[in-house]
C-alpha cells in the first residue's frame, strides 16, 4: 500500500492511530489535520479529555518529529475550545461536513482567535508554555 499523501487518505481510526504512534508523516499534520484531531477527540472524549489528549499528543509529536519548540499550549487549548464551540452549533455528522459548514476554522483561524485575545497570542512566551485564558471574549 502506498503511503498516504493527505490526512484524508486515512479514516478516523487510522488517522488517530498514526498520530498517536508517531507514524503520521509531519507533512500530513497541517492546520486542517490539527482541527480534525480536535474534532475526533471531542466527539469521543468530551472537551476536558480532548484538550488533555491534544496537548499531550501534539507536544509528543513535536518532540518526535521536530526539536520540541513548536508546541504552543494556549493555541492548542484555544483550538480545541473553538472546534468545540462550532461543534455545538453544527448539524454535521462528520468532520468533512463540519469543516465545510464552518470554513472559518480552516481559512481564518487567526481572525477567530483575535476575537478572544487582544495580545499577540502566537508570540507570547507565557502562552506558549501554559494556558492563558482569553482577555477579550471567553470561550463558552
Amino acid at each position: 500500500m502506498n503511503p498516504p499523501k493527505h490526512h484524508w487518505d486515512l479514516d478516523d481510526s487510522r488517522f488517530i492511530e498514526a498520530f498517536e504512534t508517531g507514524s503520521l508523516s509531519p507533512s500530513l499534520f497541517n492546520h486542517e489535520a490539527h482541527l480534525r484531531l480536535a474534532y475526533i477527540y471531542l466527539k469521543n472524549f468530551g472537551e476536558e479529555l480532548a484538550i488533555e489528549k491534544c496537548c499531550n499528543g501534539i507536544c509528543e509529536f513535536d518532540q518526535l518529529h521536530g526539536d520540541g519548540t513548536k508546541f504552543h499550549k494556549t493555541l492548542t487549548v484555544a483550538s480545541v475550545k473553538a472546534v468545540h464551540h462550532f461543534m455545538r452549533k453544527s448539524k454535521s455528522a462528520t468532520f468533512d461536513d463540519f469543516i465545510v459548514e464552518f470554513p472559518r476554522l480552516k481559512i481564518s483561524f487567526k481572525q477567530l482567535l483575535d476575537q478572544h485575545y487582544a495580545f499577540d497570542l502566537l508570540n507570547n512566551a507565557k502562552a506558549k508554555s501554559e494556558y492563558v485564558a482569553p482577555d477579550l471574549i471567553p470561550f463558552d
